[in-house]
């Protein structure tokens, strides 16, 4: 069983959470969803913009995250912006719990993918960026690709 990640499908990712905050820590963690939006996330029909994670009641909860209602479903269609329970282990919950409240971190879901056929969120401990630290970071990706394209240049001759 070495093949642990030959297995995932990514369903959708959150791109702006790796220019909005620092990602100190990342976890794993299991969603509690009905029918009808495994169905839509099978379809690749979600958006993480805008969502967030938090733990209430010694539970952790996903908030904002966009699973559209499935195209043949009926009445019994779900909500698209309703809040799922998040599935990790109680010390994981607690751990999470006091990391939030002490340091000023928050817990964002990175992606959404399949592993295994369950559904899995990738959250990360993350703090937010300031807008200058966001300006050197662009400055830097953009000094990195400047001269990876000059040794690419100079290596063609």
């Amino acid at each position: 069983m070495g093949q642990k990640n030959s297995k995932i499908k990514i369903v959708c990712e959150n791109r702006k959470a790796r220019h909005d905050y620092f990602i100190h820590e990342t976890f794993e963690a299991g969603l509690a969803l009905v029918g009808t939006e495994v169905k839509s996330l099978r379809a690749g029909r979600a958006n993480l913009k805008d969502s967030f994670a938090f733990i209430r009641n010694g539970e952790a909860v996903l908030e904002n995250v966009h699973i559209s209602p499935y195209e043949h479903g009926n009445i019994f269609n779900h909500d698209p912006l309703r809040t799922r329970k998040l599935l990790l282990h109680k010390a994981e919950i607690t751990r999470l719990f006091s990391k939030t409240k002490e340091k000023g971190l928050t817990l964002i879901p990175l992606k959404i993918y399949f592993a295994r056929g369950k559904a899995k969120v990738e959250l990360a401990l993350a703090s937010g960026k300031k807008n200058y630290d966001k300006r050197q970071a662009i400055a830097e990706k953009t000094a990195k690709r400047e001269i990876d394209r000059a040794l690419k240049e100079r290596q063609k001759y």
